[in-house]
């Protein structure tokens, strides 16, 4: 494990920032390489028997771009859950409820855009996502074996 985090360590190769915590590694891109969808990755290094590492990685969003998004989804389904419940008492006792019904529409427009956004950011990233598994690859090397089958 601490070979494969020392080819890490003091890696200052531009667009890439790196920082290690425990078994960690995040590799991100600098300020002026990233963007609004920006990805990142991050690898887990899990030791083995006989002095072999295992590595996992995992490509995700900028944490605060997926709080966002988070955010922005339980805003939307507490509205739906909300106005749905508004609509269920205008029906249980007698008064109208299309306005409400519209409001549940629109609920569900609204979680169809973020869906075809997060696609689209998804797209956006796919280049960037590509450099960033370049850089592991180059930094890893030799060192990494793959896996005769996969877990």
């Amino acid at each position: 494990m601490l070979v494969i985090i020392e080819l890490f360590k003091n890696s200052a190769e531009p667009p890439f920032i790196t920082r290690i915590s425990d078994h960690h590694v995040f590799i991100k891109f600098n300020k002026t390489e990233s963007n609004f969808w920006s990805p990142q990755l991050q690898i887990e290094i899990l030791d083995q028997e006989e002095g072999q590492s295992k590595v996992y990685g995992l490509f995700g969003p900028n944490p605060t771009l997926w709080t966002f998004f988070m955010f922005i989804h339980f805003v939307v389904a507490t509205l739906f859950i909300t106005i749905g419940t508004w609509a269920y008492s205008s029906h249980a006792i007698g008064k109208t409820y299309g306005l409400q019904i519209g409001l549940l529409a629109l609920m569900v427009l609204i979680w169809t855009a973020l869906y075809f956004i997060g696609r689209r950011g998804k797209r956006k990233g796919r280049h960037q996502m590509q450099c960033l598994h370049n850089f592991l690859m180059q930094r890893v090397g030799i060192h990494v074996m793959e896996s005769p089958h996969k877990d």
